[in-house]
C-alpha cells in the first residue's frame, strides 16, 4: 500500500498517531477562508503531509476533489474522511500527481521536515501556471509556535520543552517553526498574509495529551523507558490552581506562522 520512504523523510508522529487525531490543535476557518479565497479555480486540492485529515476535509468543502496525502499510514488509519478525499500514501518529494494539475497545495505544520529542494521541484511540477488557469495555483504552509495560557503555566510548559527536552530531543528542523517559518526556504512569489492564530479552550487533561503528543517526548520514552510529562504534572497542576480546578477550561492561544505564494511567471 503506497510507495516507500526515501532515505531522508522522517515519520515522527505514526507511534502516537491516536494521540495526534486527537490532541493536537484544530486550525481556525478564517485561515482556510484567506487561502481558499486565492484560488479562482477549485478542481484539484493537495493536502500534503495530511496527518489525520485536519485541513483535508475543510478544503473537501470547496474543491471538486482533495488528494490527502502523507508517509505513515498509521496516521491516515486515523483521518477523516468525506467522498471527495483520496488518501494515499506516499512521499511528499515524489508525487503519483499529474504535471500542472493542482489549484491548491497546502502544508500543515510539516514544511520544516521536507527535502526542501526535491518537494519544491515537485510543486512547480504539479502547481498550475497562471497561462494555463485563470490564476495560476497557490501553495501555503503554516506551523504554530508554543501556545500560551497564563505566565505560570507556560513557565511549567516550557520547563518541558526546553529543560526536560531541549535540543537532545527535538529534531533540528524545530528551528524552522521556533523562527516563525522567517528562515525557511520558499522560493515562490510570496503574497502577503494576515496574522492568523488558534484559539482552544482546553482543561489540564486536554493540555497533558497534547504534549504526549509531541514527537520528542515519545523519543524521551524511547530512550529513558519512562513518560517526561509526569515530571511536570505536579508543577502543572499547582500552576492551574489545584486538583479541583484541573477540569476547569483555559483559554489557549498557538501563533500561527504562513508562507502563501505562485510559482513566478
Amino acid at each position: 500500500m503506497g510507495s516507500r520512504e526515501p532515505p531522508h523523510a522522517k515519520d515522527f508522529f505514526s507511534k502516537q498517531s491516536k494521540e495526534y487525531a486527537s490532541s493536537r490543535p484544530t486550525y481556525p476557518q478564517v485561515l482556510f477562508d484567506f487561502i481558499i479565497g486565492l484560488v479562482k479555480e477549485r478542481n484539484l486540492a493537495w493536502d500534503c503531509a495530511t496527518g489525520n485529515g485536519q485541513a483535508a476535509v475543510v478544503l473537501a468543502d470547496y474543491f471538486n476533489e482533495v488528494v490527502a496525502s502523507d508517509i505513515s499510514a498509521k496516521q491516515i488509519e486515523n483521518a477523516q474522511h468525506k467522498n471527495n478525499i483520496t488518501y494515499r500514501i506516499f512521499p511528499a518529494e515524489k508525487t503519483p500527481l499529474q504535471d500542472n494539475s493542482v489549484d491548491l497545495i497546502t502544508v500543515a505544520q510539516a514544511l520544516h521536515w521536507f527535502d526542501f529542494d526535491r518537494f519544491y521541484s515537485e510543486v512547480r511540477r504539479v502547481l498550475k501556471r497562471k497561462k494555463d488557469s485563470k490564476s495560476g495555483g497557490v501553495i501555503a504552509a503554516w506551523a504554530y509556535g508554543l501556545h500560551t495560557i497564563s505566565p505560570d503555566i507556560d513557565k511549567v510548559m516550557l520547563q518541558l520543552y526546553e529543560d526536560i527536552l531541549g535540543d537532545r530531543y527535538w529534531p533540528a528542523e524545530r528551528k524552522y517553526v521556533e523562527a516563525k517559518y522567517e528562515t525557511i526556504p520558499f522560493p515562490f512569489e510570496q503574497m502577503r498574509a494576515p496574522q492568523f492564530q488558534i484559539e482552544l479552550s482546553w482543561n489540564m487533561s486536554d493540555l497533558v495529551n497534547y504534549f504526549r503528543s509531541w514527537s520528542s517526548v515519545q523519543k524521551f520514552i524511547e530512550k529513558n523507558n519512562y513518560d517526561p510529562v509526569d515530571a511536570i504534572l505536579g508543577s502543572l497542576e499547582n500552576a492551574w490552581g489545584g486538583k479541583n480546578k484541573a477540569n476547569e477550561k483555559r483559554t489557549a492561544i498557538w501563533p500561527l506562522y504562513i508562507k502563501v505564494g505562485k510559482i513566478p511567471e
